[in-house]
């Protein structure tokens, strides 16, 4: 089982609705739930959301992993309104299931994947190991441009895809060769979205050169190299192969270069999460390690492969700071903003919070949390990163909402605005 479905599917009961005052520095934001999930009968308005939203024209889309048919949605929200149009449910068939990532906008078409994945288990996937797919968004259609078979062509394609020049990159977490669990350590893939022609320009070993990259590890591109991280691998023994690498891929070559290893202490271990480039520095985030254990904010320079922490999360007094992110970060105006999955505000069945949303200067280290959730109406457990739009962070929770508690014990998942007070 991979150790990060433990980590994510424990994030659904971290908190026990307990409302409780934000922290004094989340006083200068202000969050509004703009959408409770499966608010709809049978929640075919879909739930439990992993990915974050984007903006598109002033309309928001994202996908809910579960509801709609039951195997997942694609979704449209107008952020005034809070108007919630599903635009396509997964089948479970031909079309895909399980929409882990979120999505990209090209040319007036969203481009995603499906995991197919059960359960967050690793097993024999045949032939329906995941797709990728585009979406209209006027009618909803759906076009599957490549189901994975498993094996060679890669198997659960967890995260999201990038554009580059019209060919889309992605990765999965398996497949690629016999390594990981049997069915592979990976892949790092092209698809051609005019001819739904795909392939594999990378498969990990499992040994140094990194493994399995995870569900919110998109990759970048940056002067047509491909930047990414995987969550094992790299050589030092956290579980499975290692620690987790930064990595650089050549598109043209495919030729692989690892970074930098995690050695699993005070500079952090098993990034889930993709990078972000920020005038020439990579900068993301570790799941785990650090001083305090809670996961870091780290920088890379490409050039050098040299590694700074920036940030250790849970280095206040019951994480009051927030701990283990499990998403990306975003540049606004030269300051990082990213979210922590648990933290803050305790309760719930482990006391691990509710999560936060934080912000990190990247020139002195300070950071500051913005938004406290506090699990109950207001969201909890935030997995994905955050979309700036005019100066609004949106968001979503993977739990928390006014959703049927019949579904969802702890609550649905929302969609969310954090704005800065004035």
């Amino acid at each position: 089982m991979k150790t990060v479905s433990i980590a994510l599917f424990a994030g659904m009961v971290c908190c026990g609705f307990v409302e409780s005052a934000p922290a004094a520095e989340s006083a200068k934001f202000t969050e509004k739930v703009i959408y409770s999930f499966c608010s709809q009968q049978n929640c075919s308005d879909g739930y439990r959301p992993l990915a974050g939203v984007i903006d598109v024209k002033g309309t928001l889309f994202g996908t809910t992993t579960y509801g709609g048919n039951d195997n997942g949605t694609v979704f449209s929200l107008d952020p005034d309104t809070g108007a919630e149009a599903v635009i396509h449910s997964f089948d479970g068939h031909r079309g895909g299931s399980l929409p882990y990532a979120g999505l990209i906008d090209v040319k007036g078409k969203l481009y995603g994947t499906t995991s197919d994945e059960i359960h967050g288990m690793r097993q024999e996937c045949g032939s329906k190991c995941g797709t990728v797919f585009s979406i209209s968004r006027n009618t909803g259609a759906e076009k599957v441009l490549h189901s994975f078979v498993g094996g060679a062509d890669g198997e659960y394609p967890e995260a999201g895809l990038i554009d580059v020049g019209g060919m889309l990159y992605g990765t999965t977490i398996y497949g690629g060769g016999t390594g990981c669990y049997g069915g592979g350590c990976g892949t790092v893939f092209s698809l051609d979205p005019s001819t739904g022609a795909e392939q594999v320009l990378y498969s990990f070993t499992g040994g140094t050169d990194g493994a399995e990259p995870l569900i919110f590890g998109n990759l970048i591109a940056v002067n047509g190299v491909l930047y990414g991280t995987t969550f094992d691998g790299g050589g030092t023994r956290c579980q499975g192969s290692g620690c987790g690498t930064v990595f650089s891929l050549d598109p043209g070559t495919a030729a692989e270069t690892v970074l930098y290893s995690f050695a699993g202490g005070t500079d952090g271990a098993m990034p889930e999460a993709g990078l972000i480039d920020v005038g020439g520095t990579l900068y993301g985030t570790t799941y785990v390690g650090g001083p305090s254990g809670g996961g870091t904010v780290f920088s890379i320079n490409p050039g050098t492969g040299a590694h700074a922490v920036l940030y250790s999360f849970c280095s206040r007094q019951n994480c009051t700071d927030g701990r283990t992110p499990t998403a990306g970060l975003i540049d606004v105006d030269g300051i990082l903003y990213g979210t922590t999955a648990y933290g803050d505000v305790p309760g719930g069945l482990n006391g691990l919070g509710c999560g936060n949303v934080f912000s990190v200067d990247p020139n002195t280290g300070a950071e500051k949390v913005l938004y406290s959730f506090a699990g109950g109406t207001n969201g909890a457990n935030p997995f994905a990163g955050l979309t700036d739009v005019k100066g609004t962070l949106y968001g979503t929770t993977y739990a928390g909402g006014t959703g049927d508690r019949y579904h969802c014990q702890y609550g649905c998942g929302t969609v969310f605005a954090l704005t800065k007070n004035r």
